[in-house]
């Protein structure tokens, strides 16, 4: 549940900065907004990656017989 909980959080965040206020589509030339979209895309892509990574490491505790 933690794991949908961070995707659906992450995706939210990603498509309302990228899709809706327009900083993923360059038109005609790259603009100081997408340049910062694209960082933060990479940066919190790579944090998300580390977090998940972290959580499913942990083992989650149920013993099948």
């Amino acid at each position: 549940m933690r794991t949908i909980g961070l995707v659906v959080f992450w995706m939210s965040l990603t498509v309302a900065y990228g899709i809706m206020w327009g900083y993923a589509f360059i038109e005609t030339e790259w603009k100081l907004g997408n340049v910062l979209f694209y960082l933060y895309l990479l940066i919190s892509f790579i944090g998300f990656a580390y977090t998940l990574y972290r959580i499913w490491k942990k083992p989650i505790g149920i013993k099948i017989n």
